[in-house]
């Protein structure tokens, strides 16, 4: 802000935020120019650079709390399933120590092969036992470390900052690796679809945000496959299915494809005939940022089997932000890139060996692609790429196409489910993930 007086003197307010309190200029009878300053007794100079850091750190720690709270509502279930399992085998036992001599041997037999194939799962249990308790101290020094970063930037000062971050690291190591052990597994099975509501065109896309805390349920509604830019905001899951309390977003630049995804409060898109991602952040109804994916096809030039502008998908797993597309220097075989959801720039890319144009979707979980033979009826998941390993295998996981012909699939870590838009209809899929834990707790 700038102020001139009727004597000449030029006053500039500057931010709170920059350190100035106030500065001042006038001109003295020789020309030369008089410049006084307050400013905080601390001299900010060399501060700016670590409070700026040190927010970043902040933001860092919210996103490990998030992290943790979605680990556990994901992995809830499972703590509930094998208990249940336990329940069984002891049952089990029981009637193995019961029966003596009244079992024939081909019913003992099958009684103890049963007990056998349970006994395994009573490592599974205390494993998941000790990981809860892990889980509980991290979200304690989750709160210790909030609170310190938080009474370092309320005054103003960077003391410590290098044993701050480092405890920011470690803490997010640690949460990545439970979040491998205890939410992680081989895709299995899909369950019969759940059609949550029938609405929009042929094509498009719908999500939640797959990092949102639980009191978050917004649905984000994206109509069509090109030239789009309207996005509908729904307050919760009942909104959605009653077409009530949504807001409207409209994208400064319009989408391509339906591959779009909703990752910490902003939307990752394809701009429309061009490779560019595009971040929009949607608090603040603006784009963050916007870079081009080196090299991947565009406009319908790699699209997947349906075509409708498919050439680039995005996609979140428990261990961050995909990008799916091909380049002619990998002869149309899709490539999966690791993004930086910050910068956008490519971490990481493997060539899968998969010809994207006899795919039918694809979609991440816990660092695997999944592909699937056909958007239409009788489409399975066929093939699956391990980018821990860089290796693949062929699948056969079948899965009901009820609305026989699939625009989007996308996995959401939060849910544990797959998000479709199948023919017009929003469809929710279960999947189950087969993961087993060793006696010595290392998965």
């Amino acid at each position: 802000e700038v102020a001139v007086s009727q004597d000449g003197t030029t006053t500039l307010f500057q931010s709170p935020e920059e350190g100035w309190q106030l500065y001042t200029s006038a001109q003295a009878p020789d020309g030369k120019c008089i410049c006084t300053a307050v400013i905080p007794a601390q001299s900010t100079c060399s501060r700016d650079g670590r409070s700026r850091e040190l927010r970043q750190l902040m933001e860092k720690v919210q996103n490990v709390s998030q992290s943790m709270e979605v680990l556990e509502l994901r992995t809830y279930r499972d703590l509930q399933y094998v208990r249940g399992m336990e329940t069984l085998m002891r049952s089990l036992d029981a009637r193995l120590r019961a029966a003596d001599g009244s079992l024939s041997a081909k019913s003992f037999q099958e009684l103890k092969d049963r007990m056998t194939e349970l006994l395994p799962l009573s490592s599974v249990l205390e494993q998941y036992k000790t990981d809860t308790r892990t889980i509980v101290r991290l979200r304690e020094e989750v709160r210790n470390l909030s609170g310190s970063l938080a009474a370092i930037q309320e005054e103003m000062g960077a003391y410590g900052y290098e044993d701050l971050q480092q405890r920011v690291m470690a803490l997010e190591a640690r949460l990545h690796a439970c979040a491998q052990k205890l939410g992680c597994g081989k895709l299995t099975g899909v369950s019969n679809p759940i059609t949550v509501r029938a609405m929009g065109s042929r094509f498009g896309s719908w999500m939640t945000d797959t990092m949102a805390p639980s009191a978050d349920s917004r649905v984000w509604y994206m109509d069509g496959y090109y030239k789009g830019r309207r996005v509908l905001e729904f307050r919760t899951l009942g909104d959605f299915i009653k077409g009530q309390n949504f807001i409207q977003h409209l994208l400064p630049q319009p989408w391509a494809g339906t591959g779009h995804v909703v990752y910490n409060g902003s939307l990752f898109y394809n701009k429309y005939q061009s490779n560019v991602v595009v971040k929009y952040h949607f608090r603040s109804r603006s784009v963050l940022v916007q870079r081009s994916l080196p090299g991947a096809g565009y406009n319908n030039t790699f699209p997947y089997s349906w075509g409708g502008f498919s050439d680039m998908d995005f996609m979140v797993d428990e261990s961050g932000l995909w990008a799916v597309y091909t380049t002619n220097q990998n002869a149309g075989n899709i490539v999966v890139s690791r993004l930086d959801p910050h910068t956008l720039e490519v971490m990481r890319s493997w060539d899968t060996g998969y010809p994207k144009r006899s795919a039918g979707e694809a979609f991440m979980i816990c660092g695997v692609l999944y592909v699937t033979n056909s958007h239409l009826a009788g489409a399975k998941v066929y093939f699956a790429y391990f980018t821990n390993t860089s290796s693949y295998e062929y699948t056969d996981v079948p899965f009901h196409n009820q609305y026989s012909h699939i625009s989007m699939l996308d996995y959401n870590p939060r849910e544990r489910a797959l998000y479709t838009w199948n023919n017009g209809h929003q469809v929710l899929y279960n999947v189950t993930l087969f993961h087993v834990i060793s006696t010595s707790g290392d998965p």
